[in-house]
């Protein structure tokens, strides 16, 4: 096996540059695998040291593990690492950048919530009508009740933020919010969410959308984009924390 400071680095490649880009790196580290250079019960390299051999994003390491856990390629062990393992019998095909569904990932996706519903959230605070507010807090106070629901919670979140969307009276922005949140329902995403969806994280994201609505009931924009902004850039950061 080799050790991490043996691995060399690659050439800067395209795992960045493009929608498929985890599927590629998950491709790329399942050759590592099938070309004998880690063996069944070895450790993977760090996510650090992955990006770095790469050149790509720990981000976007993160994801294509996430595939290659999906695949049974790799099994994620919290606080001891990443490991190898044994292809159960009659399982898929090995990882290739062309089997596998050309969706956004998470963290991709998170980034382009973040800048798009910020400015939804801004212009909803200006022109929201009073009935428009009683759909979105509806849709918080269903949240709040579902809270140990995690179906029922996730259901009730995403009605959250399309009504903040219908209520810019903008059909486009609607059909973007919805588009993004379908996205949520990709395996990829499941999985991640296996990892690092709690109850806790329910209860912060509790509060981050109350500040929203506080900030939609003042008609303050700038506030709303702030609130709806810190909602998803905490979510990011909880998605890309230490595997538990």
């Amino acid at each position: 096996m080799a050790t991490i400071h043996e691995l060399p680095r690659l050439p800067a490649s395209e795992p960045d540059s493009d929608n498929r880009s985890y599927q590629k790196l998950a491709a790329g580290i399942a050759a590592l695998i099938t070309e004998g250079e880690f063996n069944v019960g070895d450790r993977l390299p760090s996510e650090r040291a992955l990006a770095d051999r790469f050149n790509v994003s720990r981000t976007l390491v993160r994801e294509a593990i996430i595939v290659l856990e999906i695949q049974g390629n790799v099994e994620v062990r919290g606080g001891s690492g990443i490991y190898v393992c044994a292809p159960a019998p009659g399982a898929a095909a090995p990882v290739s950048a062309y089997t596998l569904s050309p969706g956004p990932g998470p963290f991709e996706l998170l980034r382009a919530r973040c800048l798009i519903e910020g400015e939804i959230a801004a212009v909803a605070a200006e022109s929201r009508k009073d009935s428009d507010l009683d759909r979105i807090y509806s849709a918080l106070a269903e949240m709040r009740e579902k809270m140990h629901d995690k179906e029922a919670n996730e259901a009730a979140d995403r009605l959250f933020h399309l009504r903040i969307a219908e209520s810019t009276g903008n059909s486009v922005l609607l059909q973007m919010v919805t588009a993004v949140w379908d996205h949520t329902k990709a395996p990829i995403w499941s999985q991640l969410e296996a990892h690092f969806h709690t109850p806790a994280l329910r209860r912060a994201s509790q509060d981050d959308h109350q500040r929203v609505f506080n900030a939609l009931l003042e008609r303050d924009a700038d506030e709303a984009r702030k609130a709806m902004r810190a909602h998803i850039e905490r979510v990011i950061s909880e998605f890309a924390q230490a595997w538990r």
